[in-house]
């Protein structure tokens, strides 16, 4: 309500300095950037290291299609590596066998709220002298080593939509250390106009910018990141308590070296396939339970269309994601755990 009174309601306001200020400081980051919302901080960042056609930008086959349409947007070819089993993130071993002299940069998303495996993908970026991004979109206040994402390559970005761990309603973030990155991107950020001479434009640039309500909303959802990590914590030791896991029936698998955010829920069966997975969701809709199924793999799009990765696309035929909203009671999703051990006693 304070920016609104203030009268500063679009992108200029004292909001923008504080939210971009104390989200730096969460991440541990030296400086961040408030952007009209994540695809365009991932465009962003690569239209900073001026990516283009001729280029190639590595990504994981099993993400959401924003990180593939921000490397098509500059020109360059997104190539898809597989996955990590356990985290669902993208495979060092499988990045590193699709290096060519075009590879400019890598994006490893830190799917579903679990961190990458940042330094064998680091090791792999500086010895091809590529660039490391990390897509955090998902990913809020998630861990690698006691170090939060976004901190931790080049650049990270992160998402603010609606329901994500924190959120703007639209809106997004990049954070960088990297002093001579930050002043470029903040400037193609605002039509790349010059500090110098108002309304002159030294180079192609884009309105990324994020409004001042947007910021004093996200300044505002900073001061309860904390609480909503926890809540989300909580959320997943309740699912593990009552649903009935092992080999076969998975929920949220954390590496040693991680702590997750927990932005969805995962629930991984192995005999299920695409036709039984579905069939499972719908059971739980006519019990009053919505479901998500993971992400289509981005081979499997027509724009990007190529052979199949079987770990990618294994996951993204069987997994689904169960009710995770930081404000879902200990009873809401006991019920929801009960819902699915019942029905997991019929699958065969």
């Amino acid at each position: 309500m304070d920016a609104v009174r203030s009268g500063w309601v679009s992108s200029m306001g004292r909001y923008i300095d504080e939210f971009e200020a104390v989200f730096a400081r969460y991440c541990g980051t030296e400086f961040a950037i408030a952007v009209s919302n994540g695809t365009t901080g991932l465009h962003l960042a690569l239209a900073t290291l001026d990516l283009g056609p001729g280029d190639e930008v590595i990504i994981p086959d099993l993400t959401f299609v924003a990180t593939a349409n921000a490397v098509a947007y500059t020109g360059a070819k997104p190539v898809l590596a597989d996955i990590d089993p356990v985290t669902l993130c993208i495979d060092p071993s499988s990045v590193n066998s699709l290096i060519t002299k075009r590879t400019k940069a890598v994006i490893a998303v830190h799917l579903y709220g679990h961190p990458a495996d940042m330094d064998s993908l680091a090791a792999i970026a500086d010895a091809n002298g590529i660039s490391l991004i990390e897509d955090a979109a998902e990913a809020h206040g998630a861990e690698y080593k006691g170090r939060r994402v976004g901190s931790l390559s080049r650049c990270g970005v992160f998402s603010f939509y609606g329901n994500k761990i924190v959120t703007t309603g639209e809106g997004g973030m990049l954070t960088t250390n990297d002093r001579a990155f930050y002043k470029r991107a903040k400037r193609l950020r605002d039509h790349a106009m010059s500090s110098e001479r108002r309304y002159f434009h030294e180079e192609l640039g884009y309105n990324y910018r994020m409004t001042n309500l947007q910021a004093a909303l996200g300044v505002a959802q900073m001061e309860r990141i904390d609480e909503f990590l926890e809540q989300r914590a909580k959320i997943m030791a309740w699912y593990h308590s009552v649903i009935p896991t092992g080999e076969a029936v998975r929920l949220n698998k954390v590496r040693n070296w991680a702590k997750s955010a927990f932005w969805m829920v995962c629930l991984e069966v192995d005999s299920f396939n695409e036709q039984s997975r579905n069939a499972f969701m719908s059971e739980l809709k006519n019990m009053g339970i919505d479901s998500r199924p993971y992400f289509y793999t981005i081979s499997s799009l027509p724009m990007y269309r190529q052979q199949p990765l079987p770990i990618s696309l294994r996951k993204s035929r069987t997994g689904l994601n169960l009710p995770s909203f930081c404000e879902l009671t200990q009873k809401d999703v006991e019920r929801v755990g009960r819902a699915v051990a019942d029905l997991l006693k019929q699958v065969k």
